[in-house]
């Protein structure tokens, strides 16, 4: 018999977007920027050219913290990948690709990550459908800041949610 790991999760989510593979690509590469569009990322500090930590929070009250260091960024496959290691060990993924609509993109993010946080280990199980439901939370959230953000066109892109 299998035990399942209440630690353990797998995210997958496709976004669609009305901009061309290059533009959402330019915008996801910029991890940095992700607070001025994403409010439930709440920072996010380079350490060096491959690497950096950030801070999330939800609706939840905790906070998450991790070191990303990237595993894989390759625009002409339009790819951005990380590895993670902090309160989350794992990875995450874009995978963007044209829609087929004459300018669009599906943006697929892939996540699978281990719960390392102790506080939050400790309530695995009884908070297992509340962390799903933050979660799912925080990426509409995202999909809405990214969508504004790409309807402002060219030039200088910023979106404060807050």
């Amino acid at each position: 018999m299998r035990v399942r790991d209440w630690n353990h999760y797998r995210f997958r989510s496709s976004w669609r977007l009305a901009a061309p593979v290059a533009e959402v690509y330019a915008v996801l590469e910029r991890a940095e920027e992700y607070p001025s569009w994403w409010p439930q990322v709440r920072q996010v500090r380079g350490l060096d050219a491959a690497s950096g930590n950030a801070r999330f929070r939800s609706v939840l009250p905790y906070d998450l913290t991790v070191t990303a260091r990237v595993q894989r960024r390759d625009r002409e496959a339009g790819v951005l990948g990380i590895v993670m290691t902090g309160d989350l060990e794992g990875w995450a993924r874009w995978t963007l690709r044209d829609d087929g609509t004459g300018g669009g993109t599906t943006a697929l993010f892939e996540q699978e990550v281990e719960v390392r946080k102790p506080s939050l280990r400790r309530v695995a199980l009884p908070g297992r459908p509340l962390f799903l439901a933050n979660h799912a939370l925080m990426m509409r959230s995202g999909l809405r800041g990214l969508r504004r953000l790409l309807e402002q066109g060219p030039g200088d892109k910023h979106f404060d949610d807050g």
